[in-house]
């Protein structure tokens, strides 16, 4: 188990999310950041699907209270175990009683930590990932104790692997959506010549872009949407669903982001920058 003594800004506990219940109108929810923490559980020889924390621009302070083997993920952080400091996508063995504090961030906005066969929390419809209105709690508080199970056979096989960093990528790949061919030549040119501003409207719901388009007078029915829809508004603004964002929406689906797109995305904080490139 894990003793939470400072819970940071905003730390949940995530895994690939909740399938199945969207027609339910219930989100995926799950790792924002889903290529970061692959490579964490992979290193630990987890299943893709095993539970991480994920840590929000100001991480915690955590004390082991068993033995177990670690790996980081995500932003760069300054992050220490017992004082000392420790780095991304390297496996460490944990004893009973290490302290592990997140501290700095330097790039990115998300960070994330593995155990050795993910957190055991109470899984909910399929899956162990923080949203209130399944949880009483939306995240990780002071004095929770998170488990974990201790494998004592384990011994890794890869210490470390190196990692391209997509933390300063700007480019969003997007797919054509449903509406997208009801854009104007007007819409389009700066859809894809401009870059947008993350606006301080973001969070696991949705990021708002500063920029606008020409905006529109589409009348469309309430439809279907994913994390990474991109939908525009009436007076020409973007916004980008995310995990916890809703099923349906009302507004024309003009975009959808790639998997990589929604990760890079993730680690971006309001002010920064993006793109749109149509693959």
């Amino acid at each position: 188990m894990i003793k939470v003594l400072k819970s940071g800004f905003y730390t949940t506990v995530q895994d690939l999310g909740r399938f199945g219940l969207r027609n339910k109108g219930v989100p995926v929810s799950g790792v924002m950041d889903s290529a970061s923490v692959l490579k964490a559980n992979a290193l630990l020889e987890n299943d893709d699907t095993d539970a991480v924390l994920e840590i929000t621009m100001t991480g915690p302070t955590l004390i082991f209270e068993e033995e177990t083997y670690i790996a980081l993920a995500g932003a760069e952080m300054s992050v220490t175990l017992n004082n000392e400091p420790i780095q991304a996508y390297k496996v460490y063995q944990i004893d009973v009683g290490d302290i592990i504090s997140f501290g700095r961030l330097y790039k990115g906005f998300r960070s994330y930590l593995a155990v050795k066969g993910g957190f055991k929390t109470k899984k909910t419809y399929g899956s162990r990932s923080f949203f209130r209105p399944i949880f009483k709690e939306n995240r990780v508080n002071d004095g929770d104790v998170i488990p974990f199970e201790y494998n004592k056979l384990f011994r890794p096989k890869i210490s470390e692997i190196k990692v391209d960093s997509f933390l300063t990528e700007t480019i969003l790949e997007v797919y054509k959506a449903p509406e997208f061919d009801n854009l104007t030549d007007k819409q389009l040119e700066p859809l894809f010549s401009k870059d947008f501003t993350i606006s301080k409207e973001n969070n696991r719901m949705a990021y708002q872009l500063t920029e606008t388009i020409p905006g529109h007078e589409m009348s469309m029915l309430t439809s279907a949407t994913l994390p990474g829809t991109v939908q525009l508004t009436p007076s020409g603004k973007l916004i980008i669903l995310m995990k916890d964002g809703q099923t349906t929406g009302g507004y024309p689906r003009i975009l959808q982001l790639s998997d990589m797109a929604i990760s890079i995305l993730a680690q971006k904080r309001e002010g920064s920058t993006v793109s749109f490139k149509l693959i």
